[in-house]
């Protein structure tokens, strides 16, 4: 049967070059060729869905605090890229018109989507909401009223939904699915439970979402999903020996911090696209 190459996720943008969760690093991943983005969602103070992974900002950006008891606006004027920009070199390095501005202000999940709204490739975008967390389910209350509001929240054909739900948390999940059963969910996990190493997944996840070092040792996997008619989307995979363990596997969806370097590596591999997976 015909095996399709990996689709390309950039994982919280251009990650490995530029800021994570930063327009620039989303922007960056879109003129590498991405084929899909991801990205982490939490609920601010004032209740907007803010792109952030930690429970914290102080490891991304210029200020510290808890993303629920701050306000959108009160993230306004923070620094989410400087923290990742490197010191000059050199004198000479000092001015590097090629080196980004600071980006201030928290990325917001509305603002994402306008970018792929504005895009003229259609790109997918992976949303995973965060827990445990404050403000509980209201994350993804939250997530499909805003879809709703972008058009989202009921895709026509679900197998080319524009945008797909996924968390480690099965009640977030399956809370998801129970609100918006059109749009695809994926189950993520670094651990197999007894029935998931068999590919069997409950009924609300559509896409296994087990991380690289699962696959590591148990590259047989995805192939069960599979049979069951479950897709894979693994993370985080950079190295290019993941990379092609990922491809012989059969993983469909691949989320990778250097979205550039992954498609390069793909579009030289050797390995045969024709031929069936076997389940082991």
């Amino acid at each position: 049967m015909w095996q399709p190459t990996p689709d390309v996720v950039a994982h919280r943008g251009a990650s490995a070059h530029r800021a994570e969760h930063t327009r620039g690093a989303y922007e960056l991943a879109l003129e590498q060729g991405a084929d899909a983005l991801e990205c982490d969602i939490r609920v601010s103070r004032d209740g907007h869905l803010v792109c952030v992974h930690d429970r914290r900002i102080d490891r991304t950006s210029s200020a510290r605090g808890v993303v629920s008891e701050l306000t959108l606006a009160g993230m306004s004027d923070v620094d989410f890229g400087g923290w990742q920009r490197e010191l000059p070199g050199s004198a000479d390095d000092l001015v590097d018109w090629t080196r980004p501005e600071p980006e201030r202000g928290v990325l917001t999940l509305d603002e994402l989507l306008g970018l792929l709204h504005d895009h003229p490739r259609p790109v997918r975008l992976f949303v995973e909401t965060k827990h445990p967390v404050r403000y509980g389910g209201l994350v993804e209350h939250k997530l499909v009223a805003l879809l709703a509001r972008h058009g989202l929240a009921a895709p026509t054909d679900p197998e080319h939904s524009p945008v797909l739900m996924m968390s480690f948390s099965q009640s977030a999940v399956r809370r998801f699915r129970a609100a918006a059963p059109r749009v695809p969910t994926v189950l993520l996990f670094d651990r197999f439970r007894s029935s998931w190493r068999n590919g069997v997944l409950p009924p609300w996840a559509d896409i296994a979402g087990p991380g690289i070092d699962l696959l590591r040792e148990d590259p047989g996997f995805v192939a069960r999903a599979a049979a069951l008619g479950r897709d894979t989307y693994c993370w985080t995979v950079d190295d290019p020996a993941d990379v092609d363990l990922c491809d012989r596997s059969g993983v469909r969806y691949l989320a990778t911090n250097s979205p550039a370097a992954t498609r390069s590596h793909l579009a030289d591999s050797d390995i045969p696209r024709f031929g069936s997976v076997t389940a082991t």
